[in-house]
């Protein structure tokens, strides 16, 4: 099990990004003792102290300490290479696990996972799945309570799933290969890759279980991302 997280100028949200990380890793173990999980981030052109604090959260958690957390540094390539970067760091780590039984699961630096996130991605694995396109819900603390009541409005319990998003998302090694990977573009490459996997017919499950908490930002780091989702949508251009 490899997590891989693309990351540029996150200084604010990588922090926590990481702890949430630390707590599925734990919740990982104890759901599944056999499966290690490593975390591949991918610094993107950072300009901000980003590295650091991620130098200090190596530092200051256990789980970290062991070893499982990489870091890679590259200049700014785009959120599709810095994740094609991220995944191939990481299918050399497990290069003797059989690519049929290695997952890859994919998250965001502005993002935190469910406890049992990692659990979840596992589960995914061992029941075949070639794919799992997991939710997300914008963190309340970013929004206007006017533009929160949009949101909820539009996805009231039980809703079905009608994005991809790379901070939920969840790849088999050999559908990841067979799919050539995630295009080196600035955004969108999570649909682009998931498009690509319904059009072969691979086995593209979708959950809106335990969702991903992510920024609830306006002005976000691609220009056609999910902050310009949120505020096209729900914001004053809604």
């Amino acid at each position: 099990m490899d997590v891989v997280v693309p990351v540029h100028d996150e200084e604010t949200s990588v922090r926590a990004a990481l702890d949430a990380l630390a707590t599925a890793v734990t919740s990982l173990h104890d759901a599944h003792p056999s499966t290690r999980a490593a975390v591949t981030l991918v610094l993107d052109g950072c300009t901000d102290g980003t590295a650091g604090i991620v130098g200090t959260a190596r530092q200051a958690d256990p789980v970290w300490r062991t070893g499982r957390l990489y870091v890679r540094t590259s200049s700014r390539v785009g959120v599709g290479r810095a994740r094609a970067l991220g995944t191939a760091h990481a299918r050399t780590l497990a290069r003797a696990t059989p690519p049929g039984r290695h997952w890859f699961a994919h998250t965001d630096a502005d993002s935190r996972v469910h406890p049992d996130w990692l659990v979840q991605q596992v589960d995914a694995l061992l029941a075949g799945a070639h794919l799992l396109v997991g939710a997300v819900v914008p963190d309340p603390d970013d929004l206007d309570p006017a533009v929160l009541d949009r949101w909820r409005a539009a996805h009231p319990p039980g809703a079905t799933l009608g994005h991809v998003h790379g901070a939920n998302l969840g790849v088999r090694a050999d559908a990841d290969t067979a799919l050539g990977g995630f295009d080196p573009v600035p955004e969108h490459e999570d649909v682009r890759l998931v498009d690509r996997a319904r059009a072969l017919g691979l086995d593209v499950r979708a959950t809106t279980e335990l969702p991903v908490v992510t920024s609830g930002r306006f002005a976000g780091r691609t220009p056609g991302g999910y902050a310009e989702h949120l505020r096209r949508t729900y914001g004053d251009a809604g």
